[in-house]
């Protein structure tokens, strides 16, 4: 029997991220955006405080440049300085975005800290504030940028009865979104005899397995609209035979949502802009008391389809939906806003994703020219007729031309199904006889339409 003890699990702080292509946003949402990895690094230091925990480890990636500012390293000290204080232990790797090659400060850090050199695979024990040994943790940092080894491979567990804690930044079971770092297969990781594999890299947490637990902690602070939802760390919680507990606590300050509005019974500008409006303002009240960057979609099916369409119009929107949202109680310029006491909510992008009147599942029912272009466009979706092939066809005066080639197949990457169904849109808004045709692929954002 070992002696019960809490941990907190953290990764990817990505302290000081730039978070560029925000010059349309106002002066208050550039600087929340550029502190909140810091706010992040600084409530993390608070959870462990206020959760009594005995110490904490980083899976990697605390600086978000290989280069760390100077500032970031003054922000993470006084921060580490704080645990030190409190008797919180602290174990830390490093991953690819802050590897051990990178330019770093020479600074004083806590005694209480313990880093992880890149040469060979480290072990350090874990003591809880009465100076019991808790557990031992494993772990190596990287030596440059690019690791494609499996360093995994090279973990071995102790096996002598004592909890065991390993702290990885690598990509397992081959995660397409992120870079095959340190692969890694998931039955190494639970074969390996260790008790928990504190992972980094990945910024959506999850738990990949229970007993032994192979757990992605995410990142601390969403940095795009792809990191969307609740950013945090995870307290885990040990008994003293073994049993492991987790809870997530939440320390970001900003959140990233995509939100969908639709466009049904819509007759009019006005219903739209106060349909927008509304969706905005609830997703800000069911934000936790954090600011929200949201993308707005919208969708659906209506008669102001048309219109939509029109990148101008679309343009014009966001710029009447964010003076709305000014005045609001969620506003960028309210008492409070810049200095991140009070929640505010920013439209980052408008969308249109809405269809026609003329509904291509009705559409396809009909023995009909429309019936048959509907039914052919689902083929394609089932993939009885090849995708691909279509494109090339399609596209053929455009990959015919030496200088548009390269740019052509670059652009189609990917975008094949959304093309599919905006064209199928596209193809009934114009049997239904709109006035106004709608383009594909509109989108506002920073003022202009793209």
């Amino acid at each position: 029997m070992g002696v019960p003890f809490r941990f907190i699990h953290a990764a990817d702080l990505h302290v000081d991220s730039p978070f560029r292509g925000l010059t349309d946003a106002p002066p208050e949402v550039r600087k929340a955006l550029r502190e909140s990895t810091f706010r992040a690094a600084r409530r993390l230091a608070d959870a462990a405080i206020e959760e009594a925990a005995d110490f904490v480890v980083i899976a990697g990636d605390l600086y978000d440049a290989a280069d760390r500012s100077l500032h970031a390293q003054l922000a993470l000290q006084k921060e580490w300085q704080r645990l030190h204080a409190h008797g919180v232990q602290l174990f830390i790797i490093h991953g690819n975005h802050d590897p051990l090659s990178g330019r770093q400060a020479i600074l004083r850090w806590p005694e209480s800290i313990r880093f992880f050199g890149a040469e060979r695979v480290e072990q350090f024990p874990a003591y809880t504030r009465r100076g019991e040994l808790a557990a031992y943790v494993t772990g190596i940092s990287y030596a440059s940028r690019s690791v494609t080894a499996n360093l995994a491979a090279r973990y071995e567990a102790r096996r002598d009865g004592t909890y065991e804690i390993a702290l990885l930044h690598g990509n397992v079971d081959g995660d397409a979104s992120h870079d095959p770092y340190a692969p890694c297969r998931l039955d190494e990781l639970t074969g390996a005899g260790f008790h928990y594999w504190a992972l980094g890299h990945i910024h959506q947490r999850a738990v990949l397995h229970a007993y032994p637990h192979v757990v992605y902690a995410g990142n601390a602070q969403g940095r795009h609209a792809r990191e969307t939802g609740a950013k945090g760390c995870y307290v885990v919680d040990v008994a003293a035979n073994r049993e492991t507990k987790l809870r997530f606590v939440p320390l970001d300050t900003v959140r990233w949502a995509n939100l969908d509005a639709p466009i049904d019974g819509l007759t009019s500008e006005q219903a739209l802009l106060d349909a927008m409006e509304r969706r905005a303002l609830e997703a800000a009240a069911a934000n936790e008391g954090r600011s929200l960057m949201a993308r707005l979609k919208l969708t659906g099916r209506g008669p102001l389809h048309g219109l939509l369409g029109d990148a101008e119009r679309l343009d014009e929107l966001l710029a009447g939906l964010r003076d709305r949202m000014a005045e609001s109680d969620y506003g960028t310029g309210a008492a409070g806003a810049e200095a991140g006491e009070t929640p505010w909510c920013w439209i980052a992008s408008l969308e249109s994703a809405a269809g026609a009147d003329a509904d291509p599942a009705a559409l396809a029912e009909e023995d009909s020219f429309a019936g048959e272009l509907v039914r052919g466009s689902r083929r394609i979706e089932r993939g009885e007729e090849p995708l691909e092939d279509v494109l090339e066809e399609a596209l053929q005066p455009l990959l015919g031309h030496p200088k548009l080639r390269r740019a052509v197949r670059e652009a189609m990457k990917g975008r094949g199904p959304d093309w599919l169904a905006r064209a199928r849109e596209l193809a009934a808004g114009l049997l239904a006889g709109e006035t106004e045709s709608p383009k594909p692929d509109t989108t506002a954002q920073g003022g202009k339409a793209r």
